[in-house]
């Protein structure tokens, strides 16, 4: 156990510390203290498609693989290692995976390595694929945490100083144990302004299976904890916890600096959150919820609005780039291919988006083929929720280096001295001229204009010192809120979602239908991960519940009876992104949080566990 790991010692990773202000100062003159103990659980990653891979050898000792993961580049290296061999005698291609949410960003390189060495000693294509159970049981899960707490805060319920300390279920290696934690310190603050804090970040070791990348990456389990001790701030004043949240929420033009010392500089979150509270009716329906409560003594109802701030950008500074290539043939059809993979998010959608955008043209003339290491190299995982934003800059850079190869012809050929040159609706306009796309494409190749670019970005801004965690591991925040309102029966535990409100800031959307159901898919998994799947080992470290009889995931009936998901219609990026749009993988997980804490308040005590499975409820009302 975590706990047990910090008795002995025993951590894979080096402690990490964050400080800022005097804590100790700040805890002792605050006229209100409460301190505690949390704990959060694992998740398993559960895609429809297990963990598969088909290794075939070619010639001169060359491999092509097909694996289901999120990181073709790594995935070569790896097996090109294990097999002895030079990264370039390694090829791995990916059309797209059914489904993988961090838990084939490092656990897939298993697998595909596996397949390699066998192809390699038996001259043959082996094909590997693990049934659910084993790959339950080989994989890594969410890490789950323990923290343990203790908080001053003023009569408004204002934070004045937190001492803290996070502890993670690491298992047996590191894995990607380090930024998950680092990305949980990150997030410790959600959306509030913390101005004094000493944090003790710990990496333990345990005889379980290395846990691993999952959706949100550290920043649920951050999140978490804050949420809940603004829920037992709010219950020790007998004030509702929405007052507490607003009273600290980051500022725009002061209390603005995060503990890591960044900038917030797009906060719209008290928008968010004041819009939220009318669209949801949140002050009356907490009325009736209170009243329900006072007329019953069986079913008790919870609700609860959490707010979401979420950085966006891997916090490993040099993962931050990405390539593209693009090539426009005679007929004016293009090819391109970039180091993002498709796993049901829709990012080649948006890409295809992005480039007919660009070039003026409808998405039929836009092929974008399977992510190819031999096509786009030394590609980074498609993860942190940056897949669009790096691959479309990166397709964007490489469509205008070819456009800046037609603006030369034009200017030449067609005697045009402006610089407005425009495509649109499969044309090129410039001045009071205007060519079809497809003659002018015709045209530059014949007179030998090259048609066909690589495209890289690198995101600007972004760093951070690895010691002190300090500096500005984002490009920019995306935002959200959610009202989540439940009822539980006390005899049993059992519980109900009875009705979500969302608001969620994707800045300003290139795909709005994908981006709702990021919206809802994330919030859902956020959902399981709060109230059913429950991560279980023995001992021993063994697994136990590793397979659909005793791993619960949200079924149809765990939905809620009411689901009002919007868009924040303001939304706009003041950062450069393609589209000024902003990341929408991760965030909306988060967004569950609001039915914990619904359920949290339901229960009416603050050592509610989670997962609020019926079984954490029921200990948690008997208490």
């Amino acid at each position: 156990e975590i706990k047990d790991a910090i008795k002995k010692k025993s951590f894979v990773l080096k402690t990490k510390v964050i400080q800022k202000g005097n804590v100790t100062k700040s805890i002792k003159d605050s006229k209100n203290t409460i301190e505690g103990e949390l704990f959060s659980g694992g998740q398993d990653h559960f895609y429809l498609e297990g963990q598969i891979a088909l290794t075939i050898p070619k010639e001169d000792n060359n491999y092509l693989i097909y694996s289901s993961t999120q990181h073709p580049s790594e995935t070569q290296q790896i097996v090109a290692k294990v097999l002895k061999q030079k990264f370039n005698s390694i090829n791995v291609r990916v059309r797209r995976i059914g489904g993988g949410f961090g838990g084939k960003e490092t656990q897939s390189f298993i697998f595909a390595a596996i397949s390699a060495l066998l192809a390699k000693k038996t001259a043959n294509p082996i094909k590997l694929r693990v049934d659910r159970d084993d790959d339950m049981i080989i994989t890594g899960k969410r890490h789950d945490f323990y923290y343990k707490y203790k908080v001053g805060f003023s009569d408004k319920g204002k934070i004045n100083g937190l001492d803290l300390i996070l502890a993670s279920r690491c298992g047996i290696s590191p894995d990607l144990s380090d930024a998950i934690n680092d990305r949980a310190i990150y997030h410790i603050d959600n959306s509030y302004f913390i101005p004094n804090i000493n944090l003790v970040s710990y990496r333990c070791k345990t005889n379980t299976v290395s846990n691993t990348a999952f959706r949100g990456f550290g920043g649920p389990q951050g999140m978490f904890c804050i949420e809940n001790i603004i829920e037992n701030i709010s219950k020790y004043l007998n004030v509702d916890a929405s007052i507490i949240r607003k009273n600290n929420f980051y500022k725009k033009n002061r209390n603005n600096i995060t503990h890591y010392d960044m900038k917030v500089e797009d906060n719209i979150i008290n928008d968010i959150f004041n819009d939220l509270l009318k669209k949801s009716n949140y002050q009356k329906r907490k009325r009736k919820v209170i009243e329900f409560n006072k007329k019953n003594t069986i079913f008790k109802k919870g609700i609860s609005i959490t707010p979401v701030k979420f950085g966006i950008s891997f916090t490993t500074t040099h993962l931050n780039q990405g390539g593209a290539l693009v090539h426009i043939y005679t007929d004016g059809s293009v090819h391109l291919n970039h180091g993002g993979i498709e796993m049901g998010q829709g990012l080649m959608t948006k890409i295809s988006q992005i480039a007919a955008n660009e070039l003026g043209l409808s998405t039929d003339e836009i092929k974008i083929t399977s992510t190819d290491t031999e096509k786009v190299p030394n590609t980074s995982a498609s993860a942190a929720s940056a897949s669009t934003d790096i691959n479309g800059a990166a397709v964007v850079n490489a469509i205008n280096t070819i456009k800046n190869n037609l603006a030369s012809f034009i200017n030449k050929n067609f005697k045009y001295k402006g610089k407005s040159i425009k495509y649109k609706n499969n044309k090129v306009l410039f001045g009071n001229k205007s060519i079809d796309f497809k003659k002018l494409i015709s045209l530059a190749h014949l007179n030998r204009i090259s048609l066909s670019s690589s495209g890289f970005y690198k995101t600007p801004k972004v760093f951070v010192n690895k010691e002190t965690l300090k500096g500005r591991p984002f490009l920019y925040f995306s935002y959200g809120a959610a009202v989540s309102e439940v009822i539980i029966d006390t005899l049993t535990g059992e519980n109900k979602l009875l009705q979500v409100d969302i608001l969620h800031d994707v800045g300003k959307s290139i795909n709005p239908s994908i981006d709702l159901g990021q919206i809802e898919g994330g919030f859902v998994q956020g959902l399981g991960w709060l109230t059913t799947e429950e991560v279980s080992w023995n001992l021993n470290g063994n697994l136990s519940t590793h397979s659909p009889s005793t791993y619960k995931i949200p079924v149809s009936k765990d939905i809620p009876e009411k689901f009002n998901v919007n868009i924040y219609e303001k939304g706009l990026n003041i950062e450069k992104t393609v589209n000024r749009s902003k990341a929408v993988g991760e965030p909306p997980l988060m967004l569950a949080l609001s039915t914990f804490m619904a359920l949290k308040n339901a229960v009416n005590n603050n050592n509610l566990k989670a997962p609020a499975t019926p079984e954490n409820i029921l200990m948690a009302l008997q208490e």
